[in-house]
């Protein structure tokens, strides 16, 4: 009893972490990018993880983790994986519409469950499925407008959702067969992320935005803003991870969803955004998927007895690719409010066989 109360602080710990870490950096990066013409948003990433890794390397220094041998091929490629699909999200976003970009984000979902059904051999109920499909439905009915195709796009796109679900499954696979935490695993990974952005970043900057981060002009402002949001993003890497390896790929592109909804409620609240019926047509067609794969998770739960299945967690939005959000600046205050939403909602870690 007291190692699944344990284990709910912990996720609930990570779950505050990273809520309050992204709400930062989406407001630091709005600052950044929209008030001080700062655009380099995968170069920005790049340094996010130099500092993270250099942050990490000092804790390990004073004791505050043990550092545990990785098989080197596999962080090493891991780290890789990741970077890539972070610039080619990057890469998608610019080379499509909003709306296809959106498709794009959805796809991850029905993208994730297939590779895990196939390889990892997890089941996902018929109920389950079709709460998801519910749920992406009236996403894709809130956000999708236009759909403007385009063949590098599209390719795009589709190398984006598959490096992408690959690397939030390993980040949850890889901690729980190798029995590394989320900071042994950042620890080890942040610098081969770092370095294939750090060296692709101002050519894809350079691609999409038409400005040479080279040749941009570092106010002490910009400068002082760059370190802050290079400090807030060691926690949201870090919550992010940590989330990942406790929850399920599946759930976190749930809650990932969950706040784009969110983000399109609340932005018509506070912000006065443009709002259709459709909008609100497809905030409720979601909001009763989310309603509805909650609930068939946890009645599955129950019907298990695996001790690793046994401790619950309370739901709470996650950044779907913190980096992304600063090309949504305007939402930054509306992440705030998703947590007391969410929290009523009672996840498991996943559905597996």
């Amino acid at each position: 009893m007291g190692e699944m109360s344990n284990n709910q602080l912990g996720v609930m710990g990570a779950l505050f972490l990273s809520v309050a870490s992204s709400v930062s950096i989406v407001i630091c990066n709005k600052a950044l990018m929209s008030n001080l013409g700062f655009q380099f948003a995968t170069t920005l990433t790049s340094w996010h993880l130099m500092v993270t890794y250099c942050t990490l390397h000092v804790a390990l220094r004073l004791n505050f983790f043990e550092n545990k041998t990785i098989d080197t091929k596999t962080v090493v490629l891991f780290g890789i994986l990741n970077g890539v699909s972070i610039g080619f999200l990057n890469l998608s976003l610019g080379f499509n519409s909003i709306g296809f970009y959106q498709m794009t984000k959805l796809a991850i979902i029905p993208f994730t469950v297939l590779l895990e059904t196939l390889f990892l051999k997890k089941q996902f109920s018929d109920k389950i499925k079709i709460s998801l499909s519910i749920l992406l439905a009236g996403v894709g009915i809130a956000s999708v407008t236009d759909l403007q195709l385009n063949m590098v796009g599209t390719i795009l796109s589709l190398i984006a959702i598959l490096t992408t679900c690959i690397g939030q499954i390993l980040t949850n696979t890889i901690q729980k067969r190798l029995n590394v935490s989320s900071t042994q695993l950042l620890y080890q990974s942040s610098p081969f992320q770092a370095a294939i952005l750090f060296v692709s970043g101002p050519l894809l900057d350079q691609c999409l935005t038409k400005q040479n981060v080279f040749a941009y002009t570092y106010s002490p402002v910009v400068m002082v803003f760059i370190l802050l949001s290079c400090l807030i993003a060691v926690f949201v890497n870090f919550s992010t991870f940590l989330v990942i390896g406790k929850t399920s790929p599946v759930t976190y592109q749930v809650l990932g969803h969950l706040k784009t909804c969110l983000v399109l409620a609340f932005g018509y609240t506070l912000l006065h955004d443009p709002f259709t019926a459709r909008n609100i047509l497809g905030i409720l067609v979601a909001m009763l998927g989310m309603g509805l794969y909650s609930y068939f998770c946890t009645l599955e739960s129950k019907k298990k007895l695996s001790p690793s299945l046994s401790s619950l967690q309370v739901i709470s939005t996650l950044v779907f690719y913190y980096q992304f959000a600063s090309h949504h600046g305007d939402v930054s205050l509306i992440l705030i409010l998703s947590l007391s939403v969410s929290s009523f909602v009672i996840l498991p870690p996943s559905t597996k066989k």
